[in-house]
C-alpha cells in the first residue's frame, strides 16, 4: 500500500500540467478547451499515425486533460490540488477510460470518415448511409471561328447514367432482391477495437447499406443505373475562347443514396481561321499591298466579320506597320464592347516585271534617293567602321 502511494506520487510529479498539455491559459472557457483539444486530437489520432506510440500517448494525454478540465468538479479539484486531487477516481491518475468519454464524437465529428467514436452517438440504431454527390462530366465541343465571333446555340448529346426505372437505383429485384448483410447484420457498420479505441466503420461488404443484392435487377443487371444519352441545348456566348468552361448544374452523373447529381462542364475548342488570329480580344490579320499603295497611300478594302470595311493606308507605309480598326475585334465576355481589328501591312514587291514596268521602275530609281542618302552611310561603310 505504501509502495502504491509512492508510485502514485512519482507519477503525479512526472505528469504534465493539463493546461500545458492543451496549450490554453488557466482561465480558458469550454469553447477554448474544445478548440484546443480538437486540434490536438486531429493531429495525434491513431488513425492518422498508425503504429506511432508517441502520437498515441499524446492523444491519450490530450483526451485525459480535456475530460478533466471540462468537468466542473474535476477541474475545481485539479485547480486546487493538482493531480493529487484526482486520486480518488475523479479522473486523471485514478484511471482515464477513453471508451467512457462520450464527447469525442461531438469534438471530432466525421473528420476521420467513420461515425461515432468510442460507442458514442446514441447506439443501437441502424446507421444511415450518407448521401454522396454525383461525379462531374466533361464534354468537349468544337466550334468554328465564325460561331465564336457571333455566339450560337448548340444541341449536344451527353452520355450519362440514370437510376434504373425498375429497381430505382437499388440494383435488386423490387420484390425479394435484397437480403440482410451477414457481416454487419443490417447495421451498415462494423465495430473495430483499435488500440484503446472502439471505432465504428462502414461495412466493407454492403458499403453501409445494411443489405446485399441476392437477385440482381433484370433490367440493369444489378448496376442500379441505365446508360442513356441526354439531349441538351446550350448557348455559347460570343467571344468564348478555346478552353472556356460552360457549367450546367445537375447535368452530371447521379448522386448515391439520394445525393445531388454532379455538374456538366462543356469545354469549348475554337477552330483556327485561315485569315485571322485571336490575341486576347483583338483580331490580327496580314494585309498585302503593292509598292505604289505603300508609297502613295491608298484606301484598301478589307473583309471583316462585320462585312467589308475601308482601311486607309497612310502615305509612305512600311512593311510591318499596323493599322487598327477600333471595335471590330472579339466581343468581350467579361464586359461590354469589343476588341480591335489590327491589320499588319505586308508590302509586296513584284517577282516579275513586264518591259513597261521595268522601264518605269528604272526611271523611278534614277530620281529616288540612294541607300547612302536614306541611311546616312551604306551597309558596307557601317560594317567597315565596326571592324576598324
Amino acid at each position: 500500500m505504501r509502495k502504491k502511494r509512492e508510485d502514485d506520487r512519482e507519477k503525479n510529479v512526472t505528469r504534465r500540467d493539463y493546461y500545458e498539455v492543451l496549450g490554453v491559459p488557466r482561465e480558458a472557457d469550454d469553447q477554448g478547451l474544445k478548440g484546443a483539444y480538437r486540434k490536438l486530437a486531429l493531429k495525434y489520432h491513431p488513425d492518422r499515425n498508425p503504429g506511432n506510440e508517441e502520437a498515441e500517448e499524446k492523444f491519450k494525454e490530450a483526451a485525459e486533460a480535456y475530460s478533466v478540465l471540462t468537468d466542473p468538479q474535476k477541474r475545481a479539484a485539479y485547480d486546487r490540488f493538482g493531480h493529487a486531487g484526482l486520486q480518488n477516481g475523479a479522473g486523471g491518475a485514478g484511471g482515464f477510460d477513453p471508451s467512457a468519454f462520450q464527447d469525442f464524437s461531438d469534438i471530432l465529428g466525421d473528420f476521420f470518415g467513420f461515425g461515432d467514436l468510442f460507442g458514442g452517438g446514441g447506439g443501437g440504431g441502424r446507421r444511415r448511409t450518407r448521401a454522396a454527390r454525383g461525379e462531374d462530366v466533361r464534354y468537349d465541343l468544337e466550334i468554328t471561328f465564325e460561331d465564336m465571333m457571333r455566339g450560337m446555340a448548340a444541341d449536344i448529346r451527353v452520355p450519362r447514367l440514370d437510376p434504373c426505372a425498375r429497381c430505382r437505383g437499388k440494383g435488386a429485384e423490387p420484390e425479394d432482391g435484397l437480403t440482410t448483410c451477414s457481416i454487419c447484420h443490417g447495421r451498415g457498420e462494423v465495430v473495430y477495437q483499435q488500440s484503446f479505441l472502439s471505432v465504428r466503420r462502414t461495412c466493407s461488404q454492403c458499403g453501409g447499406r445494411g443489405q446485399i443484392i441476392r437477385r440482381p435487377c433484370r433490367d440493369c443487371k444489378g448496376e442500379g443505373y441505365a446508360r442513356i444519352e441526354r439531349n441538351l441545348n446550350i448557348k455559347i456566348p460570343a467571344g468564348a475562347a478555346t478552353g472556356t468552361h460552360l457549367r450546367l448544374s445537375n447535368e452530371g452523373q447521379p448522386g448515391a443514396n439520394g445525393g445531388p447529381a454532379g455538374d456538366l462542364y462543356v469545354v469549348i475548342r475554337v477552330k483556327e481561321h485561315p485569315a485571322y488570329e485571336r490575341h486576347d480580344d483583338d483580331l490580327h490579320c496580314r494585309l498585302p499591298i503593292n509598292v505604289s499603295q505603300a508609297a502613295l497611300g491608298a484606301d484598301v478594302q478589307i473583309y471583316t466579320f462585320d462585312g467589308p470595311q475601308i482601311l486607309k493606308i497612310p502615305e509612305g507605309t512600311q512593311t510591318g506597320a499596323a493599322v487598327r480598326l477600333r471595335g471590330l475585334g472579339v466581343p468581350r465576355l467579361s464586359s461590354h464592347g469589343r476588341g480591335d481589328l489590327v491589320a499588319h501591312v505586308d508590302v509586296k514587291v513584284p517577282a516579275k516585271l513586264t518591259r513597261e514596268q521595268r522601264k518605269l521602275f528604272e526611271q523611278l530609281g534614277e530620281v529616288l534617293p540612294s541607300q547612302t542618302e536614306m541611311d546616312g552611310k551604306g551597309l558596307f561603310d557601317k560594317v567597315k567602321d565596326y571592324f576598324m
